[in-house]
């Protein structure tokens, strides 16, 4: 056996600091579970989804997560936060080992394009090892929708995939059951950790390498401690999914190059479909019979409002009261 102990923590967020209630959870995480390894936490946990909150890294921020890791002596990936770099805006997650020091940062490949406007587009693949244990990859949200970057991450040899969530819309049940098909097709361990309120509508899960449920989370609190068996991994990718499909040799071994991903390919269908925009209604009041256009979107102004002040009077910090899901236009991220 190779195991390994990783919680996610799924925790209400809110559009501030929510750094402070980050650190108490944590705590009490490992006064209860002091055997995990590594903690993950969700999509925009540490500020939520306000450009407004956009730190620079390294920075301060990132310094208090740094410490956190150092004093427990975990692995931590705090979610992400949107980072200020080079006169761009991009939604980054730092890898902080449990020295505190900081060996990677991931920025998200496919930010949620209409609706998570002003962020712009990572480049670069993040895998990680872990000594003595296996290597480690890291997507985030609307990225695995994306299977070449499930197939590019576990190609460079990971065997499990964190990947932080921050969706609370009504395709959460879509999101899952793409993470269910990605671990069963690439053979890995996921980590899907989504927030809560303002942070995302939970049920976060985990999968093993056979595409099998290892917990699923309701939508409250909680903490989701979970040891894993890397051998589990190499035993799968090796003598074939519940000894059948061995998805991976099939691909490493195949007869065919895909033309889609050749820059030269005939794009006409594709570029068919239209811009990607968000869309409008299909009749206008003024024109019932005619189709609406689709309206581009200003980034931190939805209907007039900041959207930090919409969600703030949605979540009430003290309420024990469950809330009603707010309207999407206001923070979509995933």
């Amino acid at each position: 056996m190779t195991p390994f102990a990783i919680a996610g923590i799924q925790m209400h967020v809110l559009p501030e600091r929510n750094i402070d209630g980050i650190r108490q959870r944590l705590k009490l995480l490992m006064h209860y579970y002091p055997w995990v390894e590594m903690v993950v936490l969700s999509e925009l946990a540490p500020f939520g989804s306000s450009l407004h909150f956009a730190q620079h890294l390294p920075g301060p921020a990132e310094e208090e997560f740094q410490e956190m890791a150092r004093e427990h002596g975990i692995w931590f990936i705090p979610g992400s936060l949107y980072e200020k770099r080079d006169g761009a805006i991009y939604n980054t997650s730092p890898v902080i080992n449990p020295k505190g020091e900081v060996i990677a940062r991931y920025s998200k490949m496919f930010p949620f394009t209409p609706f998570e406007e002003g962020v712009t587009a990572g480049d670069r693949f993040c895998v990680f090892d872990v000594p003595d244990v296996g290597r480690f990859g890291l997507l985030n949200c609307y990225d695995i929708w994306f299977p070449e970057t499930m197939r590019t991450i576990t190609a460079m040899g990971a065997e499990v995939v964190l990947h932080p969530v921050m969706t609370h819309t009504i395709d959460r049940d879509v999101d899952l059951a793409v993470a269910k098909a990605s671990a069963a097709m690439f053979q890995c361990y996921i980590f899907d950790i989504n927030g809560l309120a303002a942070g995302g509508n939970g049920q976060s899960a985990v999968f093993d390498p056979s595409g099998r449920v290892v917990h699923q989370s309701s939508t409250n609190e909680e903490f989701i401690p979970i040891e894993i068996d890397l051998d589990q991994v190499r035993h799968q990718r090796q003598r074939g999914m519940r000894h059948l499909g061995q998805p991976m040799k099939s691909f490493r071994d195949r007869q065919v190059d895909f033309p889609v991903y050749d820059r030269k390919f005939d794009r006409a269908y594709l570029d068919s479909l239209g811009p990607l925009v968000r869309p409008g209604r299909h009749r206008t009041r003024e024109n019932p019979a005619a189709p609406d256009q689709a309206m581009p979107v200003q980034p931190g102004n939805v209907g007039g409002a900041d959207p930090k002040e919409q969600l703030g009077r949605m979540f009430l910090r003290d309420s024990a009261e469950p809330k009603a899901t707010p309207a999407p236009d206001a923070f979509l991220s995933k």
